[in-house]
């Protein structure tokens, strides 16, 4: 009996948690609510143990048209698993269980399984998706498993966005756009290309990365062919309509060939070349070459003209051998062009005696004629010719020493010329002898010349900054200086230099040359005062022109006044409750940018920052430059110094990129950009016909001698902020702008450039010797970028009572481009018309923030961007628009952005800031075919009243 009652204690302990399990469900039955959903509580009375642990946690899930789907869950130790859907326990009798042992632990295993049907989740209507939970109990308490979503999969048949068919050229890019229809779970996108998948990691000109869209950024021939865009999801597979693509070459000329011989052997004919339009041939529809491809000029093949005699010459006196003689030439007329020469003898003897004459015992006429060579005559001619070239050069050189001696008795400045050259009034160097003892141009005729020089001159008087300007005005060549060393190194060479080198510095003035062709004009008034030459240790030395600005998000454009550079911040480029003072500089002192080889700067190095400012939108920045624009001659690098103060390639204007964009212009380069730093443009030329533009000037004051009149010619880059460089020395040195600034197309031939002074009025003026005309070595003019580069020509008047100047200044290159600047002025102040030079336009406001900044007005601004954002069937999106707007390579820049029409927006109001043309852009808009009026007729109630306002005054 005491075993049997063991037993039954055992027994009983042993069902124990199961009778408390069982009340438990039994509380559970009673409180199930009327609609017969069960109520469990959240944890049921357990002995001490272990929480379960989920072995298996139940996954998120979707049905599949109408088949039900298992979740399902697995945990240790468990005594028992519910699922909970939605909030409510599920009804036991639909949970299937089982039950195991875990061999390597000893604890139990539990494993539940329910199905979810379609219709329970159709019938359930709440804020989140249909999700399920399993809850585990054990002697210690409950456990929770994740939450598993169910979802109804499908998707739908319709693609919202088919790719459409385009006809592209090579190189071209191509953006195929494909949006797949909805459905859950969203459905990959794949393309096929002649029904075969497209792999584009295999091949990098391809990206399918660009939300589900097709780039190709440059076509190839081997692109053509048809496009579908397929997607598919774990429902079903879907295909877009084929789009086609057509890539096509535009034909080529290929080179001409050599011209042919004249078609006629004598006489007025023609000839002709001919080219062919295989360089490429065009392909798959692609235009046909434009322009002729037989080319045919005149020529005149000179006719070969025969020689024929002159009539025989009188016969000679009889000689001692009793013969006489006579000759003729053929030179009636002589041959030419190939023409034969006379048939027969030159020359002709007989004897004059009729055979009486005896020579040796024997009849003349028996002895064979003695004829006198050609040879011998010939000889005679020659020393009567040498005779007569002997006697001009005695000639020619007494009448040197003659002319030579009466210069020195008549010299008013201490020199010998020693180059005879300088009488032909070409170019030369210069050779001076030492001044000869007594000269009354030294300042002090005892003094002993220092031979502590720092600088020789032994080419053209052309020099290449300010001081080197008042040194040749002013130097002990023209007119004495107590600045002047003089180093004797031999009888022929003079070197003049200063005992050391400074710096003019000037504010930033106003006077400059905007790129544009609608400019301003200002004026230039002279010191009141008489010019002199400065102390050159005191001048300080100007390094860097700097503007500063506070922007925050609403953006603004930040100008250097009068240099052609500008920084446009975008709206929303700066974070909201951010704001940053944004600084710009450019670099006056020595360029930090040594060029390499060929390549020449061809920009001011610009700095903007700070350097650890962050940007959510690229800004543009506007540098000005210098060459002539052309693909075919110019290489043209965007380059920026690193920390390290090494200069490193951003890339080349012609290059495609997505990290940044360079837009080139005529006169400036519009750059997008995401970091701040210092930039500057260089370019290597790639033929002879490479050009830079430089602009030449001619300035002009009084010399400390009364009498004495300075022309100084400049021949800088033609960039605003150089010239501004030139007028702000000219101030400081009291000269006087005498005539507008023109261009001059100086090429990359070599060759140098030549700088004369013409039409002196005879009586009134006279040139310094040596001064006419000057020449420039190529390499000086061709890298000119360090200091302005210019030439100095000093003039003297005859009396005191000469004030008017005229006379023309010649600037050409050889074998290039010339200009003539017209000088028309007088000398007195009081007299002297100010001449106008083009002025600011850019230096009311150098800091413009918020709306007042931007030509288009914000809100239309958002129009235009959610309008050609948007993707369109027939092709009239962004790219469109960046078409109408001159923007046709690189278009994969744009397509990296979030919104490719406010990008292109933002370029056109960098390109735009003088004229803001807001006509144009309304006209392109309406080209485009996205709106049928002007931009002034827009209207939205949407549109603040500001908004509406300023854009109406704006021409919007």
């Amino acid at each position: 009996m005491g075993t049997g009652a063991a037993d039954g204690s055992r027994g009983a302990r042993r069902w124990l948690p199961w009778l408390g399990l069982f009340f438990w469900a039994a509380g559970a039955a009673a409180a199930r609510g009327a609609d017969g959903s069960e109520i469990l509580p959240d944890s049921i009375p357990s002995a001490p143990g272990t929480l379960p642990h989920f072995i298996e946690e139940p996954e998120d899930a979707y049905i599949i048209k109408s088949n039900p789907i298992a979740l399902r869950c697995k945990a240790r130790p468990a005594m028992q698993i519910f699922f909970k859907c939605n909030g409510e326990w599920v009804h036991q009798n639909e949970h299937v269980s089982e039950e195991s042992l875990d061999e390597s632990s000893g604890l139990k295993v539990r494993e539940v399984f329910i199905n979810v049907t379609r219709q329970q989740v159709e019938d359930f209507h709440g804020p989140e998706d249909y999700w399920c939970q399993c809850v585990a109990w054990s002697h210690l308490g409950t456990s929770k498993s994740r939450k598993a979503s169910v979802r109804i999969a499908y998707l739908r048949k319709n693609f919202e966005q088919d790719p459409q068919g385009r006809e592209v050229p090579i190189e071209g890019m191509i953006v195929l756009h494909c949006r797949p229809p909805e459905g859950v779970p969203a459905a990959e996108v794949e393309w096929l290309k002649n029904e075969e998948p497209i792999d584009s990691e295999q091949d990098e000109n391809i990206d399918t990365r660009a939300d589900h869209n097709l780039i190709i950024r440059q076509a190839r021939l081997s692109d053509s062919g048809n496009y579908t865009c397929m997607a598919a999801n774990i429902v079903a597979k879907r295909r877009s309509l084929s789009a086609t693509v057509v890539v096509y070459v535009n034909g080529g000329w290929s080179s001409w060939t050599e011209w042919s011989a004249c078609n006629v052997r004598c006489g007025r004919g023609w000839q002709k070349r001919s080219r062919t339009c295989t360089n490429p041939a065009p392909l798959n529809g692609g235009a046909f070459c434009e322009g002729m491809s037989v080319q045919k000029i005149t020529c005149t093949a000179l006719c070969p003209v025969d020689g024929s005699w002159e009539v025989w010459s009188e016969w000679s006196v009889c000689s001692p051998e009793c013969e006489h003689l006579r000759i003729r030439e053929c030179t009636a007329p002589p041959p030419r062009n190939g023409g034969k020469f006379c048939e027969g003898l030159s020359q002709e003897s007989e004897n004059c005696t009729d055979g009486l004459c005896i020579l040796d015992k024997k009849p003349l006429h028996e002895i064979k004629p003695q004829r006198w060579s050609r040879r011998g005559i010939e000889n005679a001619s020659d020393i009567a010719l040498y005779s007569g070239l002997g006697a001009a050069v005695v000639a020619v050189a007494v009448l040197v020493i003659g002319v030579t001696l009466y210069r020195r008795s008549h010299s008013d400045y201490g020199v010998d010329v020693i180059d005879s050259s300088a009488l032909t009034g070409g170019f030369q160097t210069f050779n001076f002898k030492t001044v000869r003892q007594g000269n009354s141009l030294l300042l002090n005729p005892a003094m002993q010349p220092d031979l502590t020089v720092s600088r020789t001159y032994s080419g053209p008087i052309c020099l290449q900054d300010p001081l080197d300007k008042e040194l040749m005005t002013e130097s002990s060549l023209f007119n004495p200086l107590s600045d002047i060393k003089v180093k004797v190194q031999s009888s022929f060479m003079v070197s003049l230099g200063v005992s050391e080198r400074a710096e003019y510095h000037g504010k930033n003035h106003s006077g400059t040359f905007p790129h544009g062709n609608n400019r301003g004009f200002s004026t230039i008034h002279p010191r009141n005062k008489t010019p002199y030459i400065q102390n050159l240790s005191s001048l300080p030395t100007r390094t860097e022109l700097r503007t500063t600005g506070v922007f925050g998000h609403l953006g603004g454009r930040l100008v250097m006044p009068n240099t052609g550079v500008s920084l446009l911040i975008p709206h929303g480029a700066i974070p909201e409750e951010n704001s940053w003072e944004i600084y710009m500089s450019i670099n006056q002192g020595e360029p930090s940018l040594q060029s390499d080889g060929s390549e020449v700067l061809l920009s001011p190095e610009v700095t903007c920052g700070p350097p650890d400012m962050l940007v959510t939108t690229p800004f543009a920045l506007t540098i000005p430059h210098c060459a002539d624009v052309s693909s075919e001659h110019w290489n043209i690098h965007l380059k920026k110094r690193t920390q390290q103060g090494k200069w490193e390639e951003v890339m080349s204007v012609e290059d495609e990129s997505t990290s940044c964009y360079c837009l080139l212009d005529p006169f400036a380069c519009h750059v997008l950009l995401d970091s701040f730093g210092t930039y500057a443009l260089t370019g290597e030329p790639i033929t002879d016909c490479a050009v830079k533009q430089l602009k030449v000037a001619v300035f002009g004051c009084m010399s400390c001698n009364s009498l004495d009149y300075n022309l100084r010619v400049y021949c800088v880059d033609n960039t605003p902020c150089a010239f501004q460089e030139v007028v702000s020395d000219e101030r400081h040195q009291g000269g006087q702008l005498l005539e507008e600034p023109k261009l001059l197309h100086f090429k990359g031939n070599t060759f140098s450039l030549q700088i004369s002074v013409l039409d002196i009025p005879p009586f009134l003026w006279r040139i310094k010797p040596f001064t006419a005309c000057q020449e420039v070595p190529f390499s000086r003019v061709w890298s000119s970028n360090r200091q302005p580069l210019h030439c100095a020509f000093s003039l003297e008047r005859y009396t005191p009572t000469t004030t008017q100047l005229s006379c023309k200044i010649c600037i050409r290159q050889l074998k290039g481009h010339e200009q003539i600047l017209q000088v028309q002025t007088s000398i007195l102040e009081s007299e002297r018309e100010t001449i106008t030079f083009f002025a600011q336009e850019d230096s009311t406001f150098p800091a413009q923030t918020g709306p007042k900044a931007f030509k288009i007005p914000y809100s239309i601004r958002q129009r235009i961007c959610a309008t050609f954002d948007t993707p369109n069937a027939k092709g009239k999106d962004w790219q469109m628009l960046a078409q109408k707007n001159s923007i046709n390579r690189n278009l994969s820049y744009f397509a990296t952005q979030s919104s490719p029409s406010a990008v292109i927006l933002n370029l056109w109001e960098a390109r735009h800031q003088q004229d803001g043309d807001l006509d144009s852009l309304a006209c392109a808009l309406e080209e485009i075919g996205r709106t049928h009026t002007k931009l002034s007729n827009i209207t939205e109630p949407q549109i603040d009243d500001a908004d509406f306002n300023y854009g109406r005054q704006n021409g919007l």
